[in-house]
């Protein structure tokens, strides 16, 4: 929603994935939100926190609201829960809709569709949205190298 939480949290988590895998050159990554509330805030202090103890630079990212040109240039539009799905489904363009999928639809072994606010939680709630992210960041990444949408490279 004000992108302060969990998706620079997914941003985070994913780069470090893909960092790691050294296929970072064949992405673009960015976060946004879906409401105005926290445009040029850096990620809430808790979230920086949590993952920061799991290696994950959160600092540097600012949030941003969704604007039209992320449908056209994004492939894939990552939802967090179904209130955003929504938002997001009505305000993309037709010819985009496809692009737009929950974020948690690639962590199936997780048993839920929606990652859970965890702006009025505690220090409990940032720590199980980050499970569940590292979670759908491995199956993501997994999807699009089963489908072929990244070439895997080889260490050496």
């Amino acid at each position: 929603m004000g992108n302060i939480c969990r998706s620079p949290t997914a941003e985070g988590v994913f780069a470090k994935l893909i960092r790691e895998q050294r296929v970072e050159d064949q992405f673009l990554l960015d976060s946004a939100g879906t409401h105005a509330h926290h445009v040029g805030e850096a990620p809430d202090l808790r979230a920086q926190n949590a993952a920061f103890e799991r290696g994950i630079e959160l600092m540097h990212l600012r949030a941003r609201k969704v604007v039209m040109g992320d449908f056209e240039d994004f492939d894939y539009v990552l939802a967090m829960d179904n209130e955003n799905y929504g938002l997001l489904v009505n305000a993309c363009p037709k010819e985009y809709k496809n692009k737009i999928r929950y974020f948690l639809d690639y962590a199936p072994q997780l048993k839920v569709r929606e990652v859970p606010d965890p702006y009025f939680g505690g220090k409990y709630g940032f720590e199980r949205v980050l499970n569940m992210i590292e979670a759908a960041s491995v199956g993501f990444l997994n999807s699009l190298k089963e489908t072929g949408s990244i070439n895997e490279k080889v260490k050496g």
